[in-house]
């Protein structure tokens, strides 16, 4: 049996990473990241992200639970099976980096700067 796929949108995912219920993991590769990205972000690329689990899920409370991000929600629904798979409890972005800068919600380069999405 498969299991669907758990879905925020970015107002969604704002509103638990807010409330320190989940920590958003931005799952793209590193010129994405640098081009803008949502100022309270952890950035694990997804090609590292098997590696990097144990590190990134220590960082976290038992019951808090990942809103993973790409740049239109496909890597990033990729690492929420990992992350499902692994006992993590996870939701994709819906729509991604995109959806997030389309609703108006804020996009920074390292450092603050404003920042796009590419």
């Amino acid at each position: 049996m498969f299991e669907t796929l758990r879905e925020v949108d970015p107002l969604e995912a704002r509103g638990l990473v807010s409330s320190g219920v989940a920590v958003l993991l931005d799952v793209r590769e590193a010129d994405e990241w640098e081009a803008g990205h949502a100022p309270e972000a952890i950035h694990v690329p997804l090609s590292t992200a098997d590696e990097r689990l144990r590190e990134l899920t220590a960082k976290l409370t038992d019951d808090q639970l990942l809103v993973v991000v790409c740049r239109s929600g496909r890597r990033s629904a990729l690492a929420v099976g990992r992350l499902r798979a692994a006992g993590r409890a996870a939701y994709n972005l819906r729509g991604g980096m995109q959806a997030w800068s389309l609703a108006g919600l804020p996009v920074c380069r390292p450092g603050g700067r404003p920042g796009t999405v590419i």
